[in-house]
């Protein structure tokens, strides 16, 4: 069953045409991720989602209904914001039980949803805590598990991890792919944040400039790109993109060479000069200039490359990517 269906979705603001002909449809209980650039549109096209903005034009279902017209509250979906958006005021039992006391559900239900997110999410023992008392990671929790308590049909993330230390955003990444697997609920989850795309999608929506460049599985993205922009933006190091000329005379393509496929060779088809290098411990990082281009190698463990030095370097030819003139990709 189809959890969520766009057709032919438009916003706009005034003559700023921020989404642009949106197609797309998620499945039950798949994991769906937004990603792109800052500005492409993502939170807008969530936020028209949730009803929190109105589409121009095109059509949204959700469970099957045509929720165009419908409010945000009534229509079947619980948000996550980035800022946590919790009430001071209340203790993390009452931010859990709030929404629900507003639908007016009984005292024995909201117990007991309440009690099996606070399972979920490991938050028992912080229920009579305020915001005030609570870590960043915490406070995120509660977010989540008030959202859960609703038992939505579709569960918005809006960059939930942004305001996180690097270490909190690993270990709630992990609890969110976690909270996926045991509620088997169709989710959507903005990022501008690759690695959250790839490690938590099942399936990934590429945008630019309002427009879905590819939707696809992770892996389905990163080794079959469908343009330049998509194979530059999924990886990390991103993939290197050079004139096809240096390495076959008179070729006009672009090719894209991804950092692992790169490798130091005597004979190597590239003579790229040593700018920088990022000793990572289980990974090298060699950025070096290859003419007017910078491109990068990740050699896998320690190397005694040095700044400055003159490198050959080599990959295999089944391993490049082409495009041509406008960023297409050439097969």
């Amino acid at each position: 069953m189809t959890a969520l269906s766009l057709k032919n979705v438009n916003k706009s603001f005034g003559d700023v045409h921020v989404l642009k002909d949106i197609n797309l449809d998620v499945d039950e209980g798949e994991f769906v991720v937004f990603v792109g650039p800052s500005g492409c549109g993502k939170s807008t096209l969530l936020r028209v989602i949730a009803g929190l903005e109105d589409a121009t034009s095109g059509e949204i279902r959700i469970g099957g209904d045509v929720v165009n017209l419908t409010p945000p509250s009534k229509r079947g979906i619980a948000m996550v914001f980035q800022s946590y958006a919790l009430y001071p005021h209340l203790n993390v039992r009452g931010n859990m039980t709030l929404a629900l006391k507003q639908e007016g559900q009984s005292k024995s239900v909201i117990e007991e949803r309440v009690q099996k997110a606070s399972r979920m999410l490991n938050l028992e023992p912080y229920l009579e805590r305020y915001p005030s008392e609570l870590s960043g990671g915490q406070r995120q929790r509660v977010a989540i598990g008030r959202a859960i308590v609703r038992e939505p049909e579709l569960f918005l993330f809006d960059e939930p991890l942004s305001n996180l230390d690097a270490a909190l955003r690993m270990n709630t990444r992990i609890e969110i792919a976690a909270l996926h697997k045991q509620l088997g609920a169709s989710m959507i989850y903005v990022t501008h944040d690759q690695t959250e795309a790839m490690t938590l999608a099942d399936k990934i929506v590429v945008l630019r400039d309002g427009r879905v460049e590819q939707f696809g599985s992770p892996m389905e993205l990163y080794n079959n790109p469908a343009n330049q922009f998509v194979a530059g933006f999924l990886g990390s190091p991103s993939m290197n993109f050079f004139p096809a000329g240096l390495v076959s005379e008179g070729d006009d393509r672009t090719m894209g060479v991804r950092p692992e496929d790169l490798f130091i060779a005597e004979d190597g088809l590239l003579s790229a000069r040593v700018s920088h290098v990022e000793k990572l411990g289980g990974d090298t990082n060699v950025i070096a200039r290859l003419n007017d281009h910078q491109i990068t190698a990740r050699l896998f463990g320690q190397h005694s490359v040095e700044e400055g030095e003159e490198l050959r370097l080599s990959f295999n030819p089944q391993s490049a990517y082409h495009f041509d003139q406008q960023g297409a990709r050439l097969y």
